[in-house]
């Protein structure tokens, strides 16, 4: 795996993403690590739950908007293709973490943005640091957060999901844990271990009960939840094919401010 570290401590295993330059955006490659990482980890029997983290100051900054950029230049009859494609993988991440039979706590320092925070709210608990940053800006670069959109929903509520969604609001540590998201914020330097607890905490219970209760949580109570991650992948897919898309990707590149038509 290229950018993506997996370690095992005890009955805890911890991945990190391994891509701090880019401040872990997901791009295919991280995707396809992640995928690989939690499928050689559901074999392992000694593990019992799951930390999920990023490398560097940041947990992830989302779908990488230079693959956005290079797919957006592609010849239209291979862009939408690739466009949905790269959505859906990243769906099929989603929901192979709320599938997952062990649970995940996701250790988030820094900023989780767009598709990396729906990849922290995929995971069953949140450990903030006091410095940790959550965004959903993607309707602010003319982008949709579609599976983000139904994960912040499902896990905090409309009303939340609205706020971040159509204004692009962000949402610190003390601000999440006033509204119940996490535990309370723990210094960064504080984080792994603060995760841990909460990871080992987890694999006291016996194994056949946690899988079930993650089965109930995610798929019985959450019964549409799936449904809707596939469906707000689709709506992501979409809408970057269009014009505000393309400007509002191509500005972020360029640092600028996008010029709405």
């Amino acid at each position: 795996m290229q950018y993506v570290d997996i370690k095992i401590h005890g009955p805890v295993a911890t991945i990190l993403m391994d891509h701090p330059a880019r401040r872990n955006t997901l791009n295919p490659t991280l995707i396809e690590d992640l995928q690989t990482a939690f499928s050689d980890i559901h074999q392992e029997k000694r593990v019992r739950a799951v930390i999920l983290t990023g490398g560097g100051e940041h947990f992830s900054s989302g779908i990488d908007l230079s693959v956005l950029d290079a797919i957006a230049k592609m010849p239209a009859h291979l862009c939408q293709d690739e466009l949905f494609s790269l959505w859906q993988r990243c769906s099929e991440l989603l929901e192979q973490i709320l599938r997952f039979p062990k649970p995940v706590i996701a250790a988030v320092d820094g900023a989780a943005i767009g598709a990396g925070l729906g990849l922290a709210l995929a995971a069953d608990l949140l450990v903030l640091s006091d410095r940790a940053q959550l965004n959903a800006t993607a309707a602010q670069r003319g982008l949709v957060g579609g599976a983000t959109g139904a994960l912040i929903s499902f896990r905090f509520g409309a009303a939340t999901a609205a706020r971040m969604l159509l204004t692009g609001e962000s949402i610190d540590a003390d601000e999440a844990y006033r509204l119940g998201m996490c535990k309370k914020p723990v210094p960064p330097d504080q984080i792994w271990v603060a995760a841990s607890e909460l990871a080992n905490a987890c694999a006291e219970a016996p194994r056949e009960a946690v899988q079930a209760t993650k089965q109930l949580l995610n798929e019985c109570v959450g019964e549409m939840l799936l449904s809707q991650i596939v469906a707000g992948a689709a709506y992501s897919a979409s809408a970057c094919s269009t014009e505000s898309a393309k400007e509002g990707v191509a500005a972020f590149l360029e640092k600028r401010e996008p010029e709405w038509r």
